[in-house]
């Protein structure tokens, strides 16, 4: 048997990663609106899904129609429609489950022939004055191309209206949820206090639909079903010389407007001739998804279902703290070249990086920042910060990676705000994203240019710091420093030769470095010297690694693997991966940093870096790895790890069956490794802080 029968397709890997995400909303343990919002985030990543992953089946598969080729692809989409069944009746079982949760707790999310009178008149005057003015029904006849404005994901309303003797008018109704909030709280009668009612906007436009087409359309009933298209998200660059990116990039985004569906969702009570209608307009091949689904659709603003009941309801918070490195020093700057600093988001506050080059946008001594961005927050201090930095004269270089998928639009538009404040901007290559995640920073000091960097596992961009798990480094170390200055170089002229000593960089020595690292892992344990690989990624699916690490496996290398997404690896094979083990950890923060650590015969060497073990990011993006010199630092990374292993409620095991079986607690302590390590990192900090105080007392005062 090849290797080959040992590598899951990352399509379902990536399916079994999302019914883990669903675990979290069927989990009784998990507080009642953290379910409901999981329930949110299954939805958006099953989207995110479609326009993706599944939209490059279904190409692999045109194509190899083209070629006149047996295709794999076709057996895989099989695969694929049967599991996203499965999922979505496990999905509309929970979601029941979870609204009679929800009303034992006094929250009601009723729909329009759940209320009472009262309620519902005041819905029809909130309606006129708050949502009538976003609502614009398009009306489906041969005239309307219904796929030249129809918005990707979003939820629409299918409505039918019908007079006896006449044929249906069909009309779509666009849920204006871009303009107004989902979710709306309906007035209680006196006496009610303690129960809370929330109406979804969907159902206030199915109550009012006479304030929409009465007066202009003649009928004698009228009924609204929920609908939901998802296109293709990929797009064509266009090769034309004289053509900027920015430009390509454009007119890219305006073809994925228009690009043809993967998927369509109906409410399965929707009447078959309405249902072949709008199949026929949205031109629905074949190999497109066409799913039966409930009355509501586009959960993705679940994410955001408010508390309106006790506090309890929700996660409790874990309020980010600071790092005693910084803490110390005067300045960013001084903490820096003091020692290596690591962060760990979202435990530490992301107010050190913001401060960083706050600090740098008018420090005299600074004379230039150096920054690439993948994604940023909307109103990201860190974008305003540069512009702050080019008002006061230093030389400002902006990396904007126009192609971060879903990002593209934001992205222009700093581009231009960036360009406007005099900013240098770059964009880098066509089909080479640039994902790492680099600051430089010069300062002159004492006559000379000195260096600092920040090298990360996430993106500047406040908002996900709080709810994504990220490592950031902070040195002075001119021999990372110099060649972060390189990787700036590189990314503005990728074609000159460059050599790196010390980073990880793709696509320039990654592969090689690390087929070498585990390579010497293999020397190591034919030694009988200590071996042992620790990899934490979010994907693990290139070919070339995964057979490395089963031939690594079966020379005696223990490794042990966490992994969030997907897992084309099959551990505890024998004879192929009987010596890794592998976990998954879903949890209320989302597990996103990657870390390689390598035994080395007892000379432990340790990397952070932006890259997943995805060819994409080994051979065709730009993606930086740094050591981690500093021993304090491995270990506390080291320590990180082990408690993660160790966890005991939210880790499961990763295996040929997919089946996402809890880690078995056994005897053990139950373990939740999330907030062990808030707890254990707080302790750090506070310790930090105490032996710098014993040390100031301690040391007797100069004299003069």
């Amino acid at each position: 048997m090849t290797l080959d029968s040992y590598h899951v397709d990352k399509e379902l890997s990536w399916l079994s990663f999302n019914e883990r995400v669903l675990q979290e909303a069927a989990d009784k343990s998990v507080p009642i609106i953290e379910r409901v919002r999981f329930l949110g985030i299954f939805s958006s990543n099953l989207d995110e899904f479609y326009q993706v992953r599944f939209a490059d089946v279904k190409r692999r598969i045109i194509i190899d129609e083209e070629r006149g080729v047996e295709s794999h692809a076709k057996e895989l989409l099989s695969k694929i429609q049967a599991k996203v069944v499965k999922l979505n009746q496990d999905f509309d079982h929970l979601y029941n489950d979870i609204l009679l949760e929800m009303a034992r707790r006094h929250i009601f999310l009723v729909n329009e022939r759940q209320l009472s009178d009262h309620q519902a008149q005041w819905l029809k005057r909130y309606f006129r004055s708050n949502i009538l003015p976003y609502i614009t029904p398009i009306m489906l006849n041969k005239d309307v191309d219904v796929l030249s404005f129809l918005k990707d994901a979003y939820s629409y309303l299918a409505v039918q209206l019908k007079k006896e003797g006449e044929e249906p008018k069909y009309a779509l109704i666009e849920i204006p949820t871009d303009e107004l909030e989902r979710f709306v709280k309906v007035p209680e009668p006196k006496g009610k206090r303690q129960r809370k009612t929330i109406i979804l906007l969907d159902n206030i436009i199915r109550l009012c639909l006479d304030q929409i087409f009465s007066g202009f359309f003649d009928y004698d009933t009228v009924e609204a079903y929920a609908m939901k298209m998802t296109r293709d998200a990929e797009y064509d660059l266009t090769n034309e010389v004289e053509h900027s990116l920015l430009e390509n990039m454009s007119e890219s985004l305006d073809q994925r407007l228009t690009a043809l569906p993967v998927r369509f969702v109906y409410q399965r009570d929707m009447p078959p001739e309405m249902v072949s209608k709008l199949i026929q307009v949205l031109k629905i091949s074949d190999y497109d998804s066409v799913l039966p689904g409930a009355r509501y659709h586009n959960f993705r603003d679940f994410i955001g279902f408010p508390n309106v009941g006790r506090k309890y309801l929700e996660n409790p918070p874990l309020p980010p703290f600071e790092s005693a490195d910084f803490q110390l020093q005067n300045n960013a700057f001084e903490a820096i070249r003091e020692r290596d600093i690591l962060l760990y988001y979202p435990y530490h506050t992301f107010r050190h990086m913001t401060e960083l080059v706050r600090q740098a946008s008018f420090d005299p001594k600074v004379r230039s920042i150096r920054i690439n961005v993948y994604r940023v927050a909307k109103n990201s201090r860190i974008i305003n910060s540069m512009i702050d930095a080019a008002n006061n004269g230093k030389r400002v270089t902006v990396v904007v990676e126009l192609q971060a998928r879903f990002d593209e639009e934001a992205n222009i538009e700093w581009s231009r705000v960036l360009t406007d404040a005099g900013v240098k901007v770059v964009f880098g290559t066509p089909g080479l994203k640039i994902h790492s995640k680099l600051c430089l920073i010069s300062r002159r000091e004492d006559g000379v240019l000195r260096d600092y960097g920040h090298i990360g596992t996430g993106n500047f961009h406040e908002k996900t710091a709080r709810i994504y798990t990220d490592f950031a480094l902070f040195t002075a170390d001119q021999q990372l420093t110099s060649e972060i200055r390189k990787v700036f170089d590189f990314i503005e002229n990728p074609y000159r030769p460059v050599k790196f000593n010390h980073l990880i960089v793709s696509p320039r020595n990654s592969r090689r470095r690390m087929y070498k690292l585990i390579e010497r892992e293999i020397e190591h344990a034919q030694a009988k010297r200590k071996a042992g690989i620790t990899l934490k990624v979010n994907n693990l699916v290139d070919k070339g690694l995964v057979n490395l690490l089963y031939k690594a496996s079966n020379e005696g290398v223990k490794i042990r693997i966490i992994v969030r997404g997907m897992c084309s690896l099959v551990p505890g094979v024998k004879g192929v991966s009987q010596n890794i083990k592998a976990i998954s950890i879903v949890d209320r923060f989302l597990e996103h940093p990657r870390v390689f650590a390598f035994e080395n015969g007892g000379e432990r060497d340790m990397y952070i870096s932006s890259a997943d073990w995805m060819t994409r990011n080994i051979d065709n993006r730009i993606e930086v790895g740094a050591p981690i010199r500093d021993p304090r630092l491995k270990d506390r990374i080291m320590e990180i790890l082990e408690i993660q292993f160790s966890d005991r409620a939210k880790a499961r095991v990763i295996d040929k069956s997919m089946s996402n079986a809890y880690v078995k607690r056994g005897n053990k302590k139950k373990i939740r490794s999330q907030t062990e390590i808030y707890d254990y990192l707080k302790h750090v900090e506070r310790q930090e802080l105490k032996n710098a105080e014993k040390l100031q007392h301690d040391t007797p005062p100069v004299k003069g």
